[in-house]
């Protein structure tokens, strides 16, 4: 039975959209459980940063075999068993009560799960299934779904928190997802039927060689190294933060929840000017305006009404990095290695991720604040502005047998 050339592009949104709603709504609220497992264990607040400075470093480097396997043989089955590690993992971060025990399950477990059923794979299907002229828009569709899922869950997994106690709350959210599972089965790709690989050109060793060689694709992995320092530094340590100051733990659950429902907003906006404009001024414009923003913040009184301001901006600016990131490697180098490729840059994301959680746990139990923290988010999103103005998008030239011009 013939198969049809692509799945539908509301198909692969609904879907895709759901599952990265699921996945990255969950993981924007760990921040939330911080006082209460540390408080509860009688751990250092370095130790739960740990873990999750753990669970991003994981992320990345399982992302990097996840896109592998999605290229290989689809999306599909990698979403699959990711939900069913995501669910070990949020049952295991419930139940233990060691920190090495934490660090395996908040931390690999979760980390493995995540690199199933975000972003690198949900956009290797968007990235074959959709056209060029609507890939940039689509992309922003599905980061614009992630945002919504930190506005749709962070404050539900407060109520979980209060209502239930931290350990069952976990204990619902593995089961909630588990509806990652079902959703796959809507972006079962037709070129990937019966669990075959799809042909392939281009080799996993040649395309990594040309990949790393390229200019543009070594300032996109130091950009987005600044993009995960910054927003998982700001995501698990701004409710901390904000209740040392004395603002009371409701403003910082608003304060994620307002992240993340600008961030539906800044995303998709992202994602429509990508089609229009420069993708690389794009991101040098957000990490520009990143670091703007934190400024700004640090400089005025600290009240609730400065935080709301400070999240909605900032949350403009969120995860606005990854429809032009990604958008930009599909047109360099073709959509054959996206998920992998994909992996790749979002490794040096996850690397930046781990140094801004670790450093902003150790940080503050060598000096009590997080000042030092916030000034160097500033200082890297200079950097990261810089970084990405060279940036060509061009498609990459090839000889005839596949070689890089």
């Amino acid at each position: 039975m013939q198969s049809p050339a692509r799945l539908s592009i509301a198909q692969v949104l609904i879907c895709g959209g759901a599952i990265v709603t699921l996945s990255m709504g969950i993981r924007h609220g760990f921040g939330l459980w911080l006082q209460p497992i540390t408080q509860a264990h009688d751990w250092t607040r370095e130790s739960f940063a740990l873990a999750i400075a753990v669970q991003n470093l994981a992320w990345g480097v399982f992302g990097i075999f996840a896109g592998m396997l999605a290229d290989r043989f689809g999306g599909a089955r990698v979403l699959m068993g990711g939900a069913l590690l995501y669910a070990a993992g949020l049952a295991g971060m419930a139940l233990t009560t060691t920190s090495l025990g934490f660090a395996l399950t908040a931390g690999v477990l979760i980390g493995m799960a995540q690199a199933g059923t975000t972003y690198a794979v949900v956009y290797g299907v968007i990235g074959r299934q959709i056209p060029a002229d609507k890939r940039s828009w689509a992309m922003g569709m599905a980061a614009a779904a992630g945002s919504f899922g930190q506005f749709l869950m962070v404050p539900v997994e407060g109520l979980l928190i209060d209502r239930l106690g931290w350990q069952d709350a976990l204990l619902a959210l593995g089961v909630a997802v588990l509806l990652i599972a079902p959703l796959a089965l809507g972006l079962r790709e037709p070129g990937f039927a019966g669990g075959a690989p799809a042909k392939r050109e281009q080799s996993i060793a040649h395309a990594l060689r040309e990949a790393f060689r390229y200019r543009s694709f070594q300032l996109l992995m130091a950009g987005y190294f600044v993009c995960g320092f910054q927003v998982v530094f700001i995501g698990v340590h701004m409710p901390s933060y904000l209740k040392d100051h004395g603002l009371s733990p409701q403003v910082a659950s608003y304060a994620l929840a307002i992240i993340g429902l600008f961030n539906v907003v800044g995303t998709y906006a992202v994602g429509v000017l990508g089609q229009r404009l420069s993708r690389p001024k794009i991101l040098s414009f957000i990490y520009f305006a990143r670091s703007v923003a934190i400024t700004v913040f640090l400089l005025a009184p600290l009240t609730p009404a400065s935080v709301y301001v400070f999240s909605a901006v900032i949350g403009l600016l969120w995860l606005s990095t990854v429809p032009p990131t990604n958008a930009v490697l599909a047109q360099i180098f073709g959509v054959a290695h996206l998920s992998m490729l994909s992996g790749f840059v979002f490794f040096s994301h996850q690397i930046g991720s781990f140094m801004g959680v670790w450093l902003g746990g150790l940080l503050y139990d060598r000096t009590g604040s997080y000042d030092i923290v916030w000034l160097i988010a500033i200082a890297l999103g200079v950097f990261a502005g810089l970084v990405n103005l060279p940036v060509r998008e061009t498609p990459i030239q090839r000889a005839p047998s596949g070689a890089a011009a």
